[in-house]
């Protein structure tokens, strides 16, 4: 079989819009052209692909098992383009970075000086998001490398250790936990818990250390941004127990921070890139840097080592 890059593309617009007409418009091309364009394509499958009547448009068992085909080639052939514009730009380009919000805003800043010293012609792009949606950045090309938690990556990423960072007790000014060197999960098992919500890599660590320790928190309130948490931590609506570089975010808020153990709980943050396509010199020239800071162990804020 040899269908197209058009024929495909064709095929997946009209299947995503359950219409030809639509679809057309969508294309900026006649109806009767997709509806040629289709055919075409059953012809060479040797199956019918879609269902047709006059308002309605359905796909059929092969057209879905084709769709998911499409989508695939379709992703990697945009992100392969994408890639090639970005290596054609060479050292006068700009390396794409996918980050969880906290790395993006306390790791980061802390190594662009020293990039940009070294590459001043080369531009850097900061896509901040949860685990999911950095690791997809680079799944569609949009990102050259993200640095995130590693658990669950498909078998096309590799990954490469950066950072460990601890987590800690985060409370209100004052709290009687204030009194202790150190705290245990169990200490604040008892207290009112500001979680990340489930979305969040932090969550994942959360509860299994909660689990790990025999207790489970109580009373839980759930928030998906740092700054939420933050700011009911601060005004005495519970405590929580954030990472190293997260904690890093909340300068803005009243609360004071304890080390954590029983167990101690250390997060991996590792860079995630394809191994399906090469890095652009750009991309490539960061990644170095980064393993030259790891190996001359280059300071890191407190509660943060290398891997």
């Amino acid at each position: 079989m040899d269908l197209t890059l058009r024929q495909l593309s064709v095929f997946v617009a009209v299947a995503r819009a359950a219409s030809f007409t639509a679809a057309a418009g969508e294309l900026h091309v006649s109806q009767s052209s997709l509806s040629r364009t289709v055919a075409d394509m059953e012809r060479v499958v040797g199956a019918r692909l879609l269902r047709r009547d006059t308002r309605n448009v359905e796909v059929t068992d092969e057209g879905a098992e084709l769709l998911e085909i499409a989508e695939h080639i379709l992703a990697v052939h945009r992100a392969g383009m994408r890639q090639l514009a970005r290596y054609q730009q060479g050292g006068r380009g700009t390396v794409t970075v996918a980050a969880l919000p906290s790395v993006a805003g306390v790791l980061l800043p802390a190594v662009l000086p020293v990039f940009r010293e070294h590459w001043p012609d080369i531009s850097v792009r900061i896509l901040d998001g949860l685990a999911r949606s950095v690791v997809d950045s680079v799944a569609a090309g949009d990102a050259d490398f993200a640095i995130t938690v590693s658990e669950g990556l498909p078998d096309w990423l590799d990954r490469r250790p950066l950072v460990r960072d601890r987590f800690g007790a985060v409370f209100p000014r004052g709290h009687r936990l204030a009194a202790a060197e150190s705290v245990r999960w169990a200490d604040i098992a008892g207290e009112r818990f500001i979680a990340m919500g489930a979305s969040s890599s932090v969550r994942a660590f959360t509860d299994a250390a909660f689990t790990q320790a025999g207790v489970r928190a109580g009373g839980v309130v759930e928030a998906s941004n740092i700054v939420t948490v933050g700011g009911l931590v601060a005004a005495q609506l519970g405590v929580s127990a954030l990472p190293s570089l997260v904690r890093a975010l909340l300068g803005f808020a009243d609360i004071e921070q304890r080390p954590l153990v029983e167990p101690v709980v250390d997060r991996q943050l590792d860079v995630v890139l394809p191994t399906d396509r090469a890095l652009p010199p750009a991309a490539r020239r960061f990644l170095e840097l980064l393993e030259d800071l790891r190996r001359s162990q280059a300071p890191l804020p407190e509660d943060v080592t290398w891997s």
